[in-house]
């Protein structure tokens, strides 16, 4: 079959690679089209557009980069409809995809639509919107199935696939030697993957380092920048910075200092006591605060409904409330315990792997049906 996928993130881009090796075995003879990224590109296909250049976070951002956001859109639109695909599916990216997914519909395409709108966090009357342009919905948080069900709308829950991308990893002393490491213990600094928040973060994160001279602080660089763009962040500190081993530096990390975000629960699920950040537009914050109905906005917090990690949001996100909170989860021993114990409760929730293998299975049974 034809298949046409959009991810607009380098989560989106992980997620869709492990979807398409999944489609390939058990479809043969798929063809793909995709927007997306290198992990994608990887499994062969075609790339139209690569998500670096697509990525724009928050209301204000969006704002500005409109005329590029509409450029994208009238493209992808464009080569969907030329291409024709058996199969549409948006992988997240919502303020994108539903609207691609909008236009699919117009024009008799059937979408699927994998890793659901986070809709339960704000104006949740879009599940409305959804249930009309979106045939089969694939969700990845164990609390969405009941909340689509009391908007009437029945979904498939597969698993998570950080469960499938959480893979080996290498050994302590051959990473070590890799990225030229200390040997003290690893406080990981993960900023994000999009460039407003790394500025708005990074800053913050790296001021932290000063305050503790026995830990050795290592960054995980987002697949879409080169090593330059970070060399202004860490001139002159001795912090290096890694990209494409986030979860090889996740298994060796001590403790970290997360971006909210797909992040957090990647730290969590590899055991790592966290404290997560988040600081943008003033305007932005202020806005998602009117809006979003929610308690917390970790990942983490969020499956398991109570505070496991601190969050730190905008003005609380400063280099004095990060290092309190990191003096707390290297130092305090009780505390530490008390947070790798609530992550067993979150491990319980998430299940089993294989939500790649699942979604695959079930988009070519409802495609072999259409």
């Amino acid at each position: 079959m034809k298949y046409y996928l959009v991810a607009g993130e380098a989560s989106g881009d992980l997620h869709g690679a492990n979807l398409m090796k999944a489609l390939k075995e058990l479809d043969p003879v798929a063809e793909f089209r995709f927007f997306g990224g290198d992990l994608m590109q990887a499994e062969g296909g075609t790339l139209v557009k690569h998500y670096a250049d697509m990525a724009f976070m928050g209301f204000v951002e969006v704002a500005v980069n409109l005329r590029a956001i509409m450029k994208n859109l009238k493209a992808c639109k464009q080569d969907i409809a030329a291409y024709q695909p058996e199969v549409l599916v948006l992988i997240d990216f919502p303020g994108f995809n539903l609207k691609i997914a909008g236009f699919a519909k117009s024009i008799g395409l059937p979408v699927y639509y994998y890793i659901s709108p986070k809709v339960w966090a704000w104006n949740q009357k879009r599940v409305l919107k959804i249930k009309k342009i979106v045939d089969h919905l694939f969700c990845i948080l164990p609390f969405e199935v009941d909340f689509y069900k009391t908007w009437g709308m029945d979904v498939d829950y597969v698993g998570n696939p950080l469960l499938d991308a959480k893979t080996a990893f290498k050994p302590e002393s051959e990473f070590l030697q890799k990225y030229h490491l200390t040997g003290k213990k690893i406080i990981a600094l993960l900023p994000g993957s999009r460039k407003q928040e790394i500025t708005y973060l990074l800053p913050e994160m790296i001021a932290v380092a000063e305050q503790f001279p026995g830990y050795q602080f290592v960054i995980a660089g987002a697949p879409s920048f080169k090593l330059d763009f970070y060399s202004d962040f860490v001139k002159g500190k001795n912090m290096p910075v890694i990209f494409n081993a986030t979860y090889d530096l996740l298994s060796h990390a001590y403790a970290a200092v997360v971006a909210s975000g797909t992040a957090t629960l990647e730290t969590a699920l590899f055991n790592v006591p966290q404290v997560v950040v988040y600081k943008g537009n003033a305007l932005t914050i202020a806005i998602a605060r009117m809006l979003v109905k929610i308690k917390f906005i970790s990942l983490v917090n969020l499956i398991v409904n109570k505070g496991i990690v601190k969050e730190l949001i905008q003005e609380e996100c400063n280099e004095l409330q990060i290092a309190a909170e990191l003096e707390a989860i290297t130092g305090d021993s009780a505390y530490r315990e008390n947070m790798l114990l609530s992550y067993d409760e979150l491990d319980n929730r998430m299940g089993q792997p294989g939500a790649s293998a699942k979604t695959a299975a079930l988009i070519i049974k409802y495609a072999s049906k259409k």
